[in-house]
């Protein structure tokens, strides 16, 4: 009768220990899935914020280029109003050398 009660223990705690480990695989298993369901969100993440900085990109280089074209249109037209007093002063010391 010894044996057989030893046997039954070794088979109840051999039962607990697959209940156990059974336990332990759901709950990788479950761990697992929710590493793999933040990963698949935090790639969409890097995408939509590549996509948001990609436009980001473009809008400061349409503002630069705006910027330059300002600038430049200034300077033209700033060196042609200097080139223009010149050329104004020129005829004025002219005009006040021969007397009119």
């Amino acid at each position: 009768m010894d044996d057989q009660n030893q046997a039954a223990l070794i088979a109840e705690q051999l039962a607990r220990f697959r209940d156990q480990l059974n336990a332990r695989m759901d709950r990788l298993e479950t761990s697992l899935s929710h590493h793999s369901e933040l990963g698949g969100e935090r790639a969409l993440s890097i995408r939509d914020e590549l996509g948001y900085m990609r436009e980001t990109l473009k809008d400061h280089e349409a503002r630069l280029r705006t910027v330059t074209d300002g600038v430049t249109t200034f300077k033209t037209w700033s060196g042609l109003a200097s080139g223009g007093s010149s050329i104004l002063a020129v005829v004025a010391f002219v005009k006040a050398l021969i007397g009119g």
